[in-house]
């Protein structure tokens, strides 16, 4: 090689070079552009929640991330973060700690909105990007207090823009698919954001694959921004329900021509069971607009579709069943939570829930009346009795129990009065069953509640069963 083209070659191989050192620079300086927007608005949540376990009542220090999105403070996070929070302290980017209270929560999409107890109107806050977009490949940024580590950003990419994760319960959010991306999400991370290179928020860090490397999952944005509105403007997101579930319409057929969602189960308390859908209908529009999952990852939306109905108008159905294609006009109803508040009676050594309409629905209950325990104390009064969890308790000592406030009221007097036994009427929801049991429960050990203390005579004893 003679040295003009030992020449030539060397200015290629600087001009490329050069060219890759630029590109790496550039790479590396959008990433801190938009890092630098994102992380003034940055959050570290530090909540005390209630935890219930074996009939017991416990306060549970935890940490999790979240982000500003207005001036005056508000904060988005997710609700297994805040949701049941007694209280919350959230540190600022600059260190500053300020307090916040629970604006609302949607266990569904698993979002919560905090408001910071602070008097500026001046505070940092993100920019809500568009998560419709979203490309395979897509670099972005993950920041959040990974394991308590506040002010962390982690690299990667998008990997799946619509990754479906089940129907299993309000945990698994169905309404949405998720946002997969390989920047890495762990404990802590969850309610930081996810953001792209323009430093807009366009996912909400939720979750890990336990067992896999940076396998992490985000709630998309605009699904977020609808909850988020409507927690800020109502304290909670309202959704109306048919009572179906749907599943794709491979399970039915391979011919990719059939349209339509198949309807795989009917709450029979639900409007749809009312007026003669039935399992096995392939549901073909709603309002006159078609419907179409051929596979998993289409079901959110049709849920999301049904739930973004007005509450308590008639909705029209078109259903194909075998040949026939059928009309319905079913009257919405609002969705209920699975699950409200617990409370601990310590005294009687168990912790319970109210229950709400949709627990009383699947349960098949005639109402809501009662309370459910959700854990009993071993060795305590309502293990010794034979109170579990999922038993509902329906009167006490000949008392209706309406709520966990008459059940308050009932216990409370019960207890002061140091009455020996009361009489429980128990259903226990999982049999599904319209029997009733009675339960005996001892308020004093054993020997105390067979005779009064200092005699042997039973007879005249006033706190016997009434």
């Amino acid at each position: 090689m003679n040295r003009a083209s030992v020449t030539l070659l060397g200015a290629v191989l600087l001009t490329l070079l050069s060219g890759c050192l630029t590109t790496g620079r550039s790479a590396e300086h959008a990433v801190i552009r938009a890092k630098d927007k994102v992380a003034p608005a940055l959050v570290h949540i530090r909540p005390v929640k209630e935890v219930f376990t074996q009939g017991r009542r416990e306060e549970v220090p935890i940490v999790g991330s979240g982000f500003i999105i207005s001036p005056d403070g508000y904060v988005v996070t997710n609700e297994h973060v805040a949701g049941e929070s007694r209280s919350v302290r959230c540190v600022l980017y600059n260190k500053e700690e300020v307090t916040a209270r629970v604006v609302g929560t949607d266990p569904f999409t698993d979002l919560a909105v905090l408001k910071l107890d602070s008097k500026r109107k001046d505070l940092p806050y993100v920019k809500l990007g568009d998560s419709a977009n979203l490309q395979v490949g897509q670099t972005v940024l993950a920041l959040g207090s990974p394991h308590g580590l506040a002010r962390s950003v982690s690299l990667g990419i998008v990997s799946v823009t619509d990754r479906y994760l089940g129907q299993d319960g309000a945990a698994i959010a169905p309404f949405n698919n998720w946002i997969q991306t390989d920047a890495a999400i762990n404990r802590g991370n969850s309610g930081g954001p996810l953001v792209n290179l323009k430093g807009e928020v366009i996912g909400v860090n939720a979750r890990k694959l336990m067992g896999a490397d940076n396998v992490g999952f985000a709630i998309p944005i605009n699904i977020a921004k609808q909850v988020i509105n409507q927690i800020i403007k109502h304290g909670r997101v309202k959704r109306s329900w048919l009572g179906l579930t749907l599943q794709e319409m491979t399970v039915k057929t391979d011919d990719p021509t059939q349209k339509g969602v198949v309807i795989a189960y009917v709450d029979p308390l639900s409007p749809c069971a009312d007026i003669g859908i039935a399992p096995g209908d392939v549901l073909e529009s709603i309002n006159g607009q078609p419907v179409n999952a051929r596979f998993v990852e289409d079901l959110p939306a049709i849920r999301k579709r049904i739930a973004d109905l007005p509450i308590g108008k008639k909705v029209d159905l078109q259903v194909r069943r075998g040949k026939q294609t059928l009309q319905f006009t079913p009257t919405t109803v609002e969705l209920s939570q699975m699950s409200c508040k617990e409370v601990e009676f310590d005294e009687w050594g168990f912790t319970a829930s109210g229950v709400t309409p949709e627990l009383a629905r699947r349960a098949q209950l005639p109402s809501t009346n009662g309370i459910m325990v959700t854990g009993t104390q071993v060795g305590g009064p309502a293990d010794n009795a034979g109170l579990g969890r999922w038993d509902v308790i329906i009167t006490v000592d000949g008392n209706e129990v309406t709520n966990l406030e008459s059940f308050r009221t009932i216990y409370d007097k019960l207890v002061a009065s140091q009455k020996k036994l009361v009489l429980m009427d128990v259903r226990n929801i999982q049999t599904r069953s319209i029997i009733t049991r009675y339960v005996l429960l001892k308020q004093a050990p054993e020997d105390e509640a067979t005779a009064p203390k200092g005699t042997t005579d039973t007879q005249g004893d006033d706190n016997s069963v009434e």
